[in-house]
């Protein structure tokens, strides 16, 4: 008899080992994100939950935040420029965009 609950978990990590876009805290720490960033409060750059609720009703955010996130930019949050990051893929940017606007 196939114990079905199993064969989901086993579907779940599956998908999420295979998700590079798969955003979460782990991946926000592996691309040194929280260099800079924290959830709940200002560092060199916002707060997470700042960012979140500034572009909670921009339906444009998760393309503009992307790409920030990839290219850099400055002035939206002070004088501090936020550096690209050549190292984050477009599918990983989207997640961490993603993770970060659920962070209401």
């Amino acid at each position: 008899m196939v114990d079905f609950r199993h064969l989901a978990a086993a579907a779940f990590v599956a998908l999420l080992a295979s998700s590079p876009a798969f955003a979460s805290p782990e991946l926000a720490r592996s691309k040194n994100c929280v260099a800079c960033h924290s959830i709940e409060r200002k560092m060199i750059g916002p707060a997470y939950k700042a960012v979140a609720e500034r572009y909670a009703k921009d339906e444009a955010a998760l393309k503009t935040l992307s790409e920030k996130i990839m290219k850099g930019g400055g002035g939206n949050w002070g004088q501090m420029p936020m550096p690209p990051q050549p190292g984050v893929s477009p599918e990983e940017a989207e997640g961490l965009v993603k993770w970060i606007l659920s962070q209401q």
